[in-house]
């Protein structure tokens, strides 16, 4: 691990809920003086002698006007058991912005300096007390949308990752010894080909686990960053009321007039623990209304950037030139095509239709009358989980830091392999095993640049 410029730790304070008014805020410390700094400025018992892990009751004062600022339960808990593994107080105060950010100003005053954003975590990871990846977990949580993306960061968190990357790392580790050893003390004349026989076992082996966990990369990152997500279809086929449908909300203008949807309308679903970024795009056609066609145009980026479409049609009337078209834009996507209006007498030419779509993309439903819509959610979960048996306890990879990672390292057995088929010397071999093991190491934190964890760890929040 590279050592850390830090010798020492200010002790640190920040407001650790959201701003706003609310029933309560919490302002936390951190560090050798949070006990003494809190005492500073409590009205009560002694901070610094009350038992680890309690809650106690009082008032925040301002030392120098002795003005009272609010009545508080202030938590005290001691290194090493608390999330920094540092001393750590957190101030329970009535929500609202006046008071916590005074209370926050009295504890900078008294001695303490403003955590930079993640500086909390930063520290429990610096103190050993979760790795990298764990840390990187505590904001996929935070920013989980559905059930199932909060169970796999909790799985993160947990250290299940960890866990098998540290595996990975131990068993290339004993091959690397038990090479150097082999080539140090030989005892058979064939020592070359022994040694070069273990390093490709063991590359192969490796190769196979981390190409195991990429597999789970796309559903992974997806839940972690919600499926991109286009509904389209010509003006007044039922587009906007799927949305609302969807969202449970009247979200978007429905009414029979057509071309009602000017832009592109964006919102967040949770669809059977798939975090669907539902996009709302204007009906597709072509018009000489000059807002219109900018909300067509970037109708077309949005299918072009999306994960999958939902492509809605009219059953009720012949599929039209416009329907075609959009066939045709989006023959390159996942997408679901819905025949919308089925309580309505059917026009479609359905032979026609399924020479252009496959059976399996079809899907009728009736948005007005709730029918096929737990069909539709059924087919979203079946695209997106059919791969993975138990999304629920799978281990997936879900941050794009450790899917480069991989890659890295799997190309670095590529590496190997190469080179045991062209005969390398096994020195040069080692290397690309070693360089393998290096960047396995970085997804633990088990190896790091100090420039990586301030890039990480300033993308979290004030406070955590």
């Amino acid at each position: 691990m590279a050592a850390s410029t830090i010798t020492e730790y200010d002790t640190i304070a920040a407001i650790s809920t959201p701003p706003g008014e609310g029933a309560i805020s919490i302002v936390r410390l951190s560090g050798d003086e949070a006990l003494q700094i809190a005492k500073n400025v409590f009205s009560g018992k002694d901070l610094t002698k009350v038992k680890s892990h309690t809650i106690n009751y009082g008032h925040i004062i301002n030392p120098r006007t002795k003005q009272e600022i609010d009545e508080v339960m202030v938590s005290v808990m001691k290194a090493p058991k608390t999330f920094t593994r540092e001393d750590v107080v957190e101030i329970n105060c009535h929500g609202g912005i006046v008071a916590t950010n005074e209370i926050l100003q009295l504890l900078l005053s008294n001695g303490a300096r403003l955590a930079e954003p993640g500086e909390f975590t930063k520290r429990a990871f610096l103190h050993g007390r979760i790795d990298l990846s764990q840390a990187e977990a505590v904001m996929d949580l935070i920013r989980a949308k559905t059930d199932k993306s909060m169970k796999v960061a909790l799985n993160q968190l947990d250290g299940n990752l960890s866990h098998l990357i540290r595996n990975l790392r131990q068993d290339i580790l004993d091959v690397l010894a038990q090479v150097e050893v082999n080539i140090d003390y030989p005892e058979y004349d064939d020592v070359e080909e022994m040694t070069t026989k273990l390093l490709k076992e063991k590359a192969q082996d490796t190769k196979k686990r981390i190409k195991q966990l990429l597999q789970t990369a796309k559903q992974g990152k997806v839940l972690r960053e919600g499926l991109a997500t286009a509904i389209i279809g010509k003006p007044n086929v039922g587009k906007s009321s799927l949305l609302n449908h969807l969202l449970h909300e009247d979200k978007a203008i429905v009414t029979d007039v057509a071309g009602t949807t000017r832009d592109v309308i964006e919102e967040y679903v949770n669809v059977r623990g798939v975090p669907l970024k539902l996009v709302d795009t204007a009906g597709i056609r072509e018009t000489s209304d000059k807002v219109e066609k900018i909300g067509v145009e970037r109708s077309k980026k949005a299918i072009e950037q999306a994960d999958l479409v939902m492509l809605v049609l009219n059953q009720s009337e012949p599929l039209t030139a416009e329907d075609q078209q959009l066939i045709k834009l989006t023959e390159n996507k996942k997408r679901i095509v819905l025949l919308n209006k089925v309580d309505l007498p059917s026009k479609i030419d359905f032979t026609q239709l399924t020479e252009k779509i496959g059976k399996d993309e079809l899907l009728s439903v009736s948005v007005l009358k709730n029918e096929g819509i737990d069909k539709l959610e059924e087919k979203i979960a079946k695209l997106f989980f059919g791969g993975i048996e138990n999304s629920q306890t799978t281990i997936m990879v879900t941050n794009a830091r450790h899917i480069g990672l991989l890659n890295q390292a799997k190309d670095s057995l590529d590496a190997v392999l190469s080179g045991i088929e062209a005969n390398m010397p096994v020195d040069l071999i080692q290397i690309d095993m070693t360089n393998c093991w290096d960047l396995l190491g970085e997804i633990t934190g088990d190896s790091y640049q100090d420039e990586l964890l301030t890039q990480l760890f300033s993308q979290f929040c004030l406070g955590k």
